[in-house]
């Protein structure tokens, strides 16, 4: 499984005002297998509030029920949407022609989402581990380091991009998680911290707002029901760029988790603004 397959599992819907129980972490990559082969051209019909899920919009949005959006998924480029209107082609690649999807497998976006992978493994903490996954293992089939670029939307003719890197975090026997998220600016996302915090992945929870210098970070440190992930921290840069950090006390069902997580809140609020995050 690529870091496609684990962005894509890792997604849930919004659209929906009560939502059932969410899947958990292995049921949704499960879902997430099974949809690499029967992708849909749907995203016209899901139209922009799929696009702003606050992560806005990443390569499968997978719901608690198990039917899988796919709105990365490959179409011709000028198919017809749900008006009859013809569809934008995907932004072009290094080899100057159109992406044959919304994630970029080559090029200066695919780079800058392996330079976010590489700033994330340096700052694992001390006591901690980034094990790596195994020498000469499919890149398909990673899942310990994984990254990915893609691209959002266009907004005012600019093309706006997503950037993530999920990271395992290994302390004795139980195996974390660490996933970065970086937007480009001009995404739509909100701005007032804990609107912001909360609205990544759809996910809820008790926010609070963090100082770090003179700015403030919004900072979920008790979710709700939904146990993908345990804290996560959400800053806005002036230039409107916006990072998520988040840590998870399990990598997946089939790792012990982790005692205790690897960041303290304020911890986790100062990675949000830390400068090695902030792509342009």
């Amino acid at each position: 499984m690529n870091e496609e397959e684990l962005r894509e599992g890792l997604r849930s819907d919004m659209a929906s005002t009560t939502p059932p129980p969410p899947l958990s972490t292995g049921a949704m990559l499960g879902v997430a297998r099974r949809a690499r082969f029967r992708r849909r051209a749907v995203w016209a019909s899901l139209g922009s509030a799929a696009v702003v899920l606050a992560v806005t919009g990443f390569a499968a949005v997978a719901t608690p029920d198990g039917h899988v959006y796919q709105p990365a998924g490959q179409w011709p480029q000028a198919a017809p949407d749900a008006s009859g209107d013809t569809k934008e082609a995907w932004p072009t690649g290094p080899d100057g022609q159109p992406q044959e999807d919304r994630t970029a497998r080559a090029g200066s976006k695919h780079d800058q989402g392996v330079r976010l992978l590489n700033e994330v493994v340096s700052v694992v903490p001390a006591g901690y581990s980034a094990p790596e996954d195994p020498a000469g293992q499919p890149a398909d089939e990673r899942t310990l380091r994984t990254h990915q670029a893609q691209f959002e939307d266009k907004v005012n003719g600019v093309d706006v991009w997503s950037y993530m890197s999920s990271v395992a975090v290994a302390q004795g026997p139980g195996t974390g998680r660490v996933i970065v998220e970086v937007h480009d600016a001009g995404n739509q996302l909100p701005t007032e911290p804990c609107a912001l915090a909360r609205g990544f992945w759809g996910m809820q929870g008790e926010c609070q707002v963090e100082t770090v210098g003179a700015v403030k970070v919004g900072v979920v440190a008790q979710p709700g029901n939904d146990d993908r992930l345990d804290q996560w921290s959400a800053y806005r840069h002036p230039d409107g760029v916006v990072v998520f950090v988040a840590q998870g006390a399990k990598a997946d069902d089939s790792r012990s988790a982790l005692t205790k997580l690897p960041f303290s809140v304020q911890q986790l609020a100062a990675l949000a603004v830390d400068e090695r995050f902030h792509l342009k």
